[in-house]
């Protein structure tokens, strides 16, 4: 079955918060209310636009996306209705053929996510106490 694959708009970003939001709600449980609706709010406005975002479809229907900066997977969310049906893997092989990135952060209070690219060959190469914005989310950096 092909998964349609092509770079976001501007007229994604609507759908492609309610995956990020639906993903969130399932597997970043840590995350405070007020730093939820603080990235809800920038990231549409200051990560999207600046960022090669791709999204991924299943019978019309926007079902993930991921970015990539540099050499840097930025994002790979999956909604939360298809999560489990290989999404993640398609997206991130798509990404990966397109963009070759061999870096990615995880946040460390996200198990699943860490095991997610340890099964796609990624390492742990170090680790900060706050996540990109400062905030307290300790972070684990991966390598390829």
């Amino acid at each position: 079955m092909s998964h349609p694959f092509r770079i976001a708009t501007s007229e994604d970003y609507p759908k492609i918060m309610e995956i990020w939001e639906s993903a969130v709600k399932a597997t970043h449980d840590f995350l405070s209310e007020a730093d939820f609706k603080y990235f809800k709010e920038v990231i549409p406005r200051d990560y999207l636009p600046n960022l090669e975002v791709y999204i991924i479809f299943e019978n019309e229907e926007i079902t993930g996306f991921g970015a990539v900066s540099e050499n840097i997977l930025e994002m790979l969310f999956i909604h939360n209705n298809s999560r489990g049906k290989g999404f993640g893997k398609i997206l991130f092989q798509s990404l990966k053929d397109k963009t070759d990135f061999t870096k990615v952060d995880v946040n460390e209070q996200n198990p699943q996510a860490i095991g997610f690219y340890e099964k796609m060959g990624f390492k742990q190469i170090g680790r900060s106490e706050k996540d990109s914005s400062g905030k307290k989310y300790p972070i684990i950096h991966m390598g390829l």
